[in-house]
């Protein structure tokens, strides 16, 4: 048997995803994350989708990543043109989905060899909205 040493060794990726949370590397966060190779943000777009502001993307375009996806919770839905103002003038193009697709998109991107960056919106789950 020949053994290739795996290129996404030690890097971050979604582990599981439900209503109300995420899970990284086994770790669980109830709360909307930027991932990008071994880093994590826990305190990304605090607010959730309607909360969005151009800061969030901007941090997610200074990530150095080549592939840029953005989780927009349970559906996809489209920020405001005005927020991607950084990214457009990085010249970074941005791959809207919803959450769930975002998670699995990037992992594989990871498992390819890939540099990207992942900002997931996590709403809260149904019976947390009481």
């Amino acid at each position: 048997m020949k053994l290739h040493l795996a290129q996404n060794a030690g890097l971050l990726t979604f582990s599981s995803h439900g209503p109300g949370y995420v899970s990284v590397n086994g770790t669980r966060y109830e709360g909307s994350v930027l991932v990008c190779g071994r880093d994590i943000v826990t305190d990304w777009a605090p607010n959730g989708f309607d909360g969005l502001d151009a800061a969030q993307f901007e941090r997610l375009g200074n990530m150095g990543a080549e592939i840029v996806l953005f989780g927009s919770g349970d559906r996809q839905r489209f920020p405001r043109p005005e927020l991607l103002k950084a990214l457009i003038e990085k010249g970074i193009g941005l791959e809207v989905m919803d959450t769930k697709a975002a998670c699995r998109t990037y992992n594989i991107l990871v498992a390819e060899g890939r540099h990207v960056a992942c900002g997931v919106i996590v709403e809260p789950s149904p019976q947390d909205i009481r």
